[in-house]
């Protein structure tokens, strides 16, 4: 076998040992996890999270999941705990241990204190017989068949089902709680993510003169005027009371010289109009105008309030410079 080959294959039985390891805790998803939930639910303070070595970077994940889903939470170094970081622990607060032995010595010396604040201790182990799972308030088995790594010595397959396992219950805590996708943007407004789910309509739209529209009335010539001043790509057709009454774009005018050579002086708008278009409330997010725009393959949007007025107009550049897309 080619070095190439045998590197696939190690590969490929690291995904499958862990793959396994994972499938392995849909049988723990029982009581002691509903357990686990309802005390975190119950928590007036932050979840507490533990963790020594490899199960340490594990915990600080499980920590941020936790608190940018919904439920508050930080990561303590059990190290630390011990020489002054322990007064970060409450007794409003719930603490989550993690250590695959279930005998780490550090995170032992300071469960006695945990328990002398009288707050719920939640042990995630790979061994329910280790005094950590014995003096736990309740116990999350994460046993794992085998670890990925040949030795059986590098935490692979255990750090990843730990990991699993905290994901299954910041998500149980995040639809306990009715956390919305509005929330979430709250919690990550710096990001792409955030942007998609927090900007709106209203935040990125062309309002009052920027909007390119024209009359009912208006020439082919009036219209292409419009939109070469507003470089929208289109321009909006309004009433006399500023209802939006249909839309004009350059893939309009295309089309329209398909068909031969034309007098843009004499060519009524009202007779090459779109009517009936697209639009989009000035509420909405402006993600839900992306899939709009990209649904029906069209680059811009008239913006209309609820008595179908006209009060803005957005194009896919304005998504772009806004980071949405």
């Amino acid at each position: 076998m080619s070095q190439s080959e045998k590197l696939k294959t190690m590969g490929a039985a690291v995904l499958e040992t862990e793959a396994e390891a994972v499938r392995s805790l849909l049988a723990r998803i029982d009581e002691d996890f509903v357990r686990a939930c309802e005390y975190m639910l119950d928590c007036r303070g932050r979840i507490v999270v533990l963790g020594m070595g490899k199960s340490g970077h594990i915990g600080g994940k499980i920590a941020a999941t936790l608190a940018s889903t919904g439920t508050p939470a930080f990561f303590v170094h059990p190290g630390e705990a011990s020489h002054g970081d322990l007064g970060m622990i409450t007794a409003q607060d719930v603490v989550l241990a993690l250590s695959n032995s279930g005998e780490t010595d550090e995170i032992l010396t300071i469960v006695p204190l945990i328990k002398r604040l009288d707050v719920p201790l939640i042990a995630l182990t790979g061994n329910p017989g280790s005094r950590l799972a014995q003096r736990a308030s309740v116990h999350i088995d994460v046993t794992v068949p085998k670890e990925a790594c040949p030795l059986g010595l590098a935490p692979t397959a255990s750090t990843t089902a730990t990991l699993a396992m905290g994901d299954a219950l910041a998500i149980a805590l995040l639809e306990a709680r009715g956390f919305t996708a509005d929330d979430f943007a709250r919690t990550h407004p710096g990001g792409r993510l955030g942007r998609r789910l927090l900007i709106r309509i209203d935040d990125l739209m062309h309002k009052g003169e920027s909007i390119p529209r024209v009359a009912e009335a208006a020439t082919l010539s009036e219209a292409l005027a419009e939109m070469s001043r507003k470089g929208m790509g289109m321009t909006t057709i309004v009433d006399k009371a500023g209802r939006l009454v249909g839309i004009f774009t350059d893939g309009d005018l295309r089309r329209l010289l398909d068909h031969g050579p034309i007098d843009v002086q004499q060519v009524s708008l009202a007779e090459v109009a779109t009517r009936n278009c697209m639009t989009i409330g000035p509420d909405r997010l402006a993600a839900e105008a992306l899939q709009m725009m990209e649904a029906r393959r069209i680059n811009a949007l008239p913006v209309v309030d609820t008595t179908g007025r006209l009060v803005g107009a957005l194009n896919m550049h304005d998504l772009l410079n806004a980071g949405v897309v």
